[in-house]
């Protein structure tokens, strides 16, 4: 077996984000879906960008997100996915690696510009994102790194990457060579427009290639075509080793076996913007199961990372949750 050198390798949309506040009349005068993610060309992104309040520009992208979470609990991991050889892949490349994340995929030299998710947040909390994702789609097999995933403990895939049939054969191929490597594969739903995209391929890769499944709850219910959240449970049960489902306000519920395990939500005094709450809940729950912490210790790691970074803007931590969680005595080893 490969020296482990990652707790866990990330592999999804490479995406600068681009956040600013707005009201909901700025979405519905600019026809944005509310508290959804919608695919837009980029034509519509340069259009609606000049039209955005000033806003800040910061590396993104769930897996990558999640990556720069595990790197602030003290994980160690590495990045896959693609930008293009131009300013904002730049940023990118830089922002990740200077987060403790070793990324060092290929850029793309000719074809469509990095891609860019443009945020905008309304009083509520609630993001509306509208995402050009440019040259990130074009990840194929060529970009999978056998030798960090032979070298991670938990390779980490986002749904959100799962449009082309490229993609689909790289998650395959990083699911093979994972299994061959005798590790382990992790699966976000990312998004229920994303679910509703792609349901009969996600339910055959949850069902043959993925030992963690990590969605939402409205996710979940999405995927298996049902309005009752234990029913969705139940399939999840029946189709996955884990699967840890986040519920909001509720906290989360993980399943693996037939054990059951609730982890309540941790304290926010004021949620500001909930822009990467799924992806940080990824980042500690995982870096938990890479460590083999029992299940609630893993959930009580990701409540403790959403709420930190649902507290300010942006989907990536301001502040150490290797500290934050040291501080609420939450076990990392």
């Amino acid at each position: 077996m490969a020296e482990l050198r990652y707790d866990i390798l990330g592999v999804g949309n490479a995406i600068v984000d681009v956040i600013a506040s707005c009201d909901d009349a700025f979405l519905t005068e600019h026809g944005i879906e509310k508290g959804a993610m919608t695919l837009i060309d980029e034509d519509r992104a340069r259009d609606l960008y000049s039209k955005m309040a000033p806003g800040r520009e910061v590396s993104g992208g769930s897996a990558a997100n999640t990556l720069a979470g595990v790197a602030s609990l003290g994980g160690r991991g590495a990045y896959v996915g693609k930008v293009a050889d131009d300013d904002l892949g730049e940023i990118f490349t830089h922002d990740l690696n200077a987060a403790g994340v070793d990324y060092a995929t290929l850029p793309l030299k000719l074809g469509p510009a990095t891609a860019r998710c443009l945020i905008n947040v309304t009083p509520d909390a609630q993001r509306s994102m509208s995402t050009f994702l440019g040259a990130s789609v074009f990840f194929s097999e060529d970009d999978v790194d056998g030798e960090k995933i032979a070298a991670a403990n938990i390779t980490f895939m986002e749904g959100y990457l799962f449009d082309r049939d490229d993609a689909k054969r790289a998650f395959i191929r990083a699911s093979e060579l994972a299994k061959a490597a005798g590790r382990r594969t992790a699966l976000t739903l990312s998004d229920t427009f994303c679910v509703d995209r792609h349901r009969s391929s996600f339910r055959h890769l949850v069902a043959n290639h993925i030992d963690i499944l990590m969605s939402n709850e409205d996710e979940l219910k999405s995927l298996y075509e049902t309005t009752d959240f234990d029913e969705a449970l139940s399939r999840a049960r029946a189709e996955t080793r884990v699967a840890a489902v986040t519920r909001s306000e509720k906290g989360a519920v993980i399943i693996r076996g037939d054990e059951t395990v609730e982890v309540p939500a941790d304290t926010v005094t004021k949620v500001v913007d909930t822009t990467g709450a799924g992806d940080l809940f990824a980042a500690g729950f995982l870096l938990g199961m890479a460590r083999d912490l029992p299940l609630y210790d893993c959930g009580r790691l990701g409540v403790i990372a959403a709420a930190e970074v649902i507290s300010h803007f942006g989907a990536r931590p301001e502040t150490s949750l290797e500290a934050l969680t040291e501080s609420k005595n939450a076990r990392l080893k």
